[in-house]
């Protein structure tokens, strides 16, 4: 299937209802599909089949829209975010050599910049006014027709090339198929189905850019509607559910963390909830225990990445539980079992594969894993061996074969020769009352290599000093894996998906002096 194929199935269930809902506006499935043939006849009577599109836009139902009438014109789309630094931004687009550009009027100024650094850039379109030069978005479609042109693609043809989480180097272009993407998506149709004539209804508030745009195609697939808001604002989500009896959604931890946060002492109605997916970053059992009770049974985990986009493995919200009911305490630091429609196997460093129990690298085969790095082809190859994705990630299987996750292979301490995985400490400092997030990471240190250092971003008006943590971490932990030192910073830097970014919280200690990583 082409991923355009997941939206027509809705347009054909569900023609005249909403697809999309942003502040009160509706887009029925029949206009949203006009809209996105006739930017798909404008891209196709301008650009040949193939060339990069970017699409620079807060969330909007119209910016995705735009990435739909891509595909239909055999383009690719490069997902660009809104909250990355201006000169990023225009880099990373200059580098995959994006020759269109949909943007919104907020970012223009990196449109500008995009044009210094790319010469290659022959189109740009404004989603929502006219911009000196560059037209409005339906003033420059308008003449084109509300079908589709006629654009041959194969299953795997690259449709998308978004960049990598650069949370530890920087961003890589993944080569996205339409393959990978409809596997994707069949996972989720598969292992989160709902009953019949059960509503759907999408909340689309992380970036559409990235995760949030694809976990969309489920409900789209099925008729439903997604609700869309600007950005994932804590403060707002409880009434967007409870209005629009929102069915499933998708956010971080971090942003769950800072709702849950919100929700305390006040009584909502969470009843519509079907899923709600926590994915991009390891999350605080205590924080999911605490999700559990406000939420209800419905948090769901997902693994995978940017190379096997979403579903690497699933955790359905059911498997948290016993038989009997009780919370199964094990698997709430598990992030469910991988996925019907890949190969899986942790691996040693040999290329191995090693017992269930024993840790090692996540290593991933199937129709999920990219066709590549764009013009990195080194990268590639050290990346994908013999079919296999490399994922970096260390994690183990246990008996009944749920996956737990450890840390990333770049992210391991070795402190005195002993190996000290960041998440196992990370999990006890989110523990502590006081603490709202954290990172662990090595330092510098003249005897053992590495110091085991906790950096901590306390939560809304708690307190907690730097021994008292050191002393909750070595109580729980033993004095080999507690933090040697603990600061206490105001913010944790973060990448625009809500991911901590352990590359900018490590730099400062090591700047000046080698790491090997």
């Amino acid at each position: 299937m082409r991923i355009t194929e997941f939206f027509d199935r809705g347009l054909r269930q569900n023609p005249d209802g909403p697809a999309y809902i942003m502040d009160g506006r509706q887009w029925t499935y029949r206009e949203a599909y006009a809209l996105s043939c006739r930017v798909a006849q404008g891209l196709s009577a301008a650009l040949e089949p193939g060339t990069k599109v970017a699409v620079l836009s807060p969330n909007h139902p119209e910016a995705w829209i735009c990435v739909i009438g891509s595909w239909r014109a055999g383009m690719l789309w490069v997902p660009l975010n809104p909250a990355m630094p201006q000169e990023e931004t225009a880099e990373l687009a200059a580098a995959f050599d994006c020759e269109a550009i949909f943007y919104h009027s907020s970012m223009a100024g990196v449109v500008e910049s995009l044009r210094g650094k790319s010469p290659g850039l022959r189109l740009a379109v404004c989603l929502d006014r006219e911009m000196a030069d560059d037209p409005e978005l339906h003033r420059w479609c308008a003449a084109y027709p509300a079908e589709p042109p006629d654009v041959r693609t194969a299953i795997d043809d690259v449709v998308a090339i978004p960049p990598t989480g650069g949370t530890t180097d920087r961003p890589k272009g993944v080569m996205s198929t339409h393959r990978n993407f409809h596997t994707s998506t069949a996972h989720l149709l598969m292992l989160l189905g709902y009953e019949a004539h059960q509503p759907i209804v999408n909340l689309a508030a992380a970036p559409m850019t990235h995760t949030s745009g694809l976990l969309s195609l489920p409900a789209t697939a099925r008729g439903g509607t997604v609700v869309v808001l600007e950005k994932a604002d804590h403060t707002v989500l409880a009434d967007v559910v409870e209005k629009y009896g929102v069915t499933e959604m998708f956010l971080p931890p971090t942003v769950i963390y800072r709702w849950l946060d919100h929700l305390e002492g006040q009584k909502r109605d969470f009843s519509s909830l079907h899923y709600l997916i926590y994915a991009s970053a390891p999350m605080s059992v205590d924080r999911l225990r605490q999700a559990i009770d406000v939420f209800g049974p419905v948090m769901t985990a997902a693994y995978g990445q940017t190379e096997s986009p979403g579903t690497i493995a699933l955790m359905r919200c059911a498997e948290l539980f016993d038989p009997d009911g009780g919370l199964n305490e094990t698997r709430l630091a598990s992030c469910g079992r991988p996925t019907p429609l890949i190969s899986f196997e942790i691996r040693d460093d040999k290329g191995n594969a090693v017992p269930r129990g024993t840790a090692g690298e996540i290593c991933v085969r199937g129709d999920t894993v990219m066709a590549g790095y764009y013009a990195q082809p080194e990268q590639t190859a050290a990346t994908v061996v013999d079919g296999w994705l490399h994922t970096g990630d260390i994690g183990h299987l246990d008996d009944d074969g749920y996956l737990y996750i450890t840390d990333r292979k770049k992210d391991l301490i070795i402190s005195g020769g002993f190996n000290v995985y960041p998440s196992e400490v990370e999990q006890v400092l989110w523990s502590h009352p006081a603490v709202g997030d954290c990172a662990v990471v090595g330092i510098p240190h003249p005897d053992w290599g590495e110091a085991v250092t906790g950096v901590v971003e306390l939560r809304s008006g708690a307190d907690a000093t730097p021994e008292e943590l050191i002393a909750w971490c070595r109580e729980r932990l033993g004095g080999v894996r507690a933090p040697k030192r603990i600061d206490i910073v105001r913010e944790l830097p973060r990448s625009p998906n809500g991911k901590v970014l352990k590359n900018r919280v490590r730099e400062p200690y090591w700047r000046g002096v080698d790491r090997q990583i």
